[in-house]
């Protein structure tokens, strides 16, 4: 662990080491919500915690830097929980393990936490210098942008004073983001009847295991592996060769995430076991050979287990079946202005039974308001068509690029005086909080940049070391260029 402190610049790295150690993961942030207001108290600067969670830090701007536009440094404080099965690690109490391999910052099985720590440990780098030359600053730190944008959604016009945001959320070092996709999550739920299961059956325990996952916008473009289509074609062939019944699904754990393991029990006549076994096997050769460079680590089982006290009712498994088929999952529409850009995607993120209901949830994204609505509106039809009651929520709009931003002429000049090329200036298949907080604040002159991450969402989430480096001197030079208020 001390190897983080021996990075360089080692004041970002000494900040996201701090927020390694506090659990904070979506939805559960009161400890990184208290750890926030205390730094910046401690800093001696103006520090307000909103009614929803949001800390907001005030750090007044430089001798001679007074006549700056404000800045707004914005960073999230929440973390996606994501663990490697057999990991060991509880995300509300255990703190982050992490490890330097080849140039890397990596965790050992889970999330590193680095969406958005590395953002919001540069805003905290920030606030605490004495060798920095900047106009105002106002530090931003939202809570749960990972599982509904909440403190985003809930930050209140008039409440900072800032003119320019600088999101810290983007994961590719040298590159400006100006816009970005906006999402909305559709839902299906049955309500299963149960029945005793049949008699002279065995018990088995399906498995997906293997596959990367990752950013359901940021890589849905990379022809990965969904756990819960994988599982799901598995079971409905068998059910048609073996007479399949279902017990329980539990497939994904976030909208957001890239679906990469799915279990579920089930039960076959005793007398097809070892044909049963056999098809397993013979399935999991098609699937591999089938994600063979996207997803190499594919693996497929049947395991047997304790029987069940209880199956879903056919009419309820023949209606899951059809409704997670026909669920549209991946790139939907490339856009036709910006070569390699995704428009619209939609990932099938998660299929759970718990209780005496159960759950499709997918995640629609597109940066045409229109066509995120139609595809809703379509994932929706095929829940209830399926026997599913559906329904839409959490919708949050795009961030509309603006080239003649002042702040992207300035940063990419700043940029070019200091690295010799210009940056990439792009638009994000991602839903980055700019969006939300433009709304709220419509006169705010936006920009997303960040050092480079890959895997995010995943426990194969890592953070370039030498990026980072590149991404702090960055934003110190924006922060000393910033420009003058007219």
């Amino acid at each position: 662990m001390s190897s983080i402190l021996d990075l360089e610049p080692k004041g970002i790295w000494k900040n996201f080491y701090s927020l390694t150690q506090i659990p904070r993961p979506s939805k559960k942030e009161e400890k990184i919500i208290a750890f926030t207001k205390e730094f910046g108290e401690k800093l001696g600067l103006e520090t307000v915690v909103d009614h929803i969670g949001n800390v907001i830090i005030r750090k007044p701007a430089t001798p001679g830097f007074e006549d700056r536009m404000g800045i707004i440094l914005q960073a999230h404080l929440d973390m996606v929980p994501q663990k490697n099965e057999g990991t060991d690690h509880d995300f509300e109490k255990d703190p982050i393990q992490t490890f330097v391999e080849d140039g890397w910052l990596k965790a050992k099985g889970t999330t590193l936490g680095s969406d958005n720590g590395i953002g919001a440990a540069a805003a905290m780098t920030v606030l605490e210098a004495t060798d920095l030359e900047h106009g105002p600053v106002e530090a931003l730190f939202t809570i749960d942008e990972e599982t509904g944008m909440t403190g985003a959604n809930e930050l209140k016009p008039g409440f900072l004073n800032g003119d320019i945001l600088l999101n810290m959320d983007s994961e590719d070092e040298g590159e400006l983001y100006i816009g970005c996709a906006g999402g909305i999550d559709s839902t299906g739920e049955f309500s299963p009847a149960f029945e005793d299961v049949p008699a002279a059956n065995l018990a088995f325990r399906l498995s997906v295991k293997g596959l990367k996952g990752g950013h359901s916008g940021l890589d849905i473009n990379l022809g990965r592996g969904n756990a819960n289509k994988i599982i799901n074609t598995l079971m409905l062939m068998a059910a048609d060769k073996f007479d399949l019944r279902i017990s329980s699904i539990d497939g994904g754990s976030l909208r957001n995430a890239i679906p990469r393991e799915a279990f579920a029990t089930v039960v076959v006549p005793a007398d097809k076991e070892v044909v049963f076994k056999k098809f397993v096997e013979e399935f999991e050769i098609v699937a591999k050979s089938e994600f063979e460079e996207a997803d190499s680590g594919l693996a497929i089982a049947a395991e047997t287990v304790d029987m069940p006290e209880r199956v879903i009712d056919l009419k309820t498994q023949d209606g899951l079946f059809e409704a997670v088929a026909r669920c549209p999952n991946g790139v939907i529409a490339m856009s036709a202005d910006m070569a390699g850009v995704v428009e619209t995607s939609t990932n099938l993120a998660i299929v759970k039974s718990k209780g005496d209901k159960i759950t499709i949830a997918t995640l629609q994204r597109s940066s045409v308001d229109a066509s995120k609505a139609k595809l809703s509106q379509q994932i929706r039809d095929v829940f209830t068509k399926a026997g599913a009651k559906a329904s839409s929520s959490g919708d949050y709009p795009g961030w509309k690029p603006n080239i003649n931003s002042p702040i992207l002429k300035t940063m990419k000049e700043v940029y070019n005086n200091k690295y010799g090329k210009v940056p990439e200036v792009k638009v994000i298949h991602a839903g980055l909080e700019c969006g939300i907080l433009g709304a709220a604040y419509p006169h705010w002159d936006m920009i997303s940049f960040g050092p480079t991450i890959r895997h995010p969402h995943s426990p194969d989430e890592k953070v370039e070391i030498a990026s980072v480096g590149l991404f702090w001197d960055y934003l110190v030079e924006t922060l000393k260029y910033a420009p003058v208020k007219s």
